[in-house]
């Protein structure tokens, strides 16, 4: 994203498409889980609301569930639709993969950003 390495966004909880605790794109991730973000309760709430619930723990997938603060890879058109309803959560710039600016513009991504 920033013209240098991309940096791990979370270990724990793994993230990533690939479970690497990456935001990387290999060009096969369907839902691009490239943009790295400390997600917030409101940013949870409003993902369930549009049918991603990602704080409900799935053991059977090894899934714990996410809590406000916890950074996750989160799907580029996921955070454009939470940013456009005003409920987008903090991005870690240097964790975002340079391919989320196909959806997202930089200066919406900056806007929310915030350190490693």
């Amino acid at each position: 994203m920033l013209g240098t390495e991309l940096q791990p966004c979370s270990y724990d909880p793994l993230t990533g498409y690939y479970r690497t605790g990456c935001c990387e794109n290999r060009g096969d991730d369907p839902g691009m889980h490239v943009v790295c973000c400390r997600v917030t309760e409101d940013f949870l709430e409003f993902s369930r609301s549009v049918g991603n619930d990602l704080s409900t723990p799935m053991p059977q997938y090894g899934f714990s569930g996410l809590n406000d603060g916890d950074q996750w890879c989160v799907c580029a058109m996921r955070w454009r639709e939470a940013f456009e309803a005003g409920r987008a959560c903090p991005v870690v710039l240097e964790s975002t993969h340079i391919s989320a600016l196909e959806y997202v513009d930089l200066e919406e991504l900056r806007s929310h950003a915030i350190g490693a």
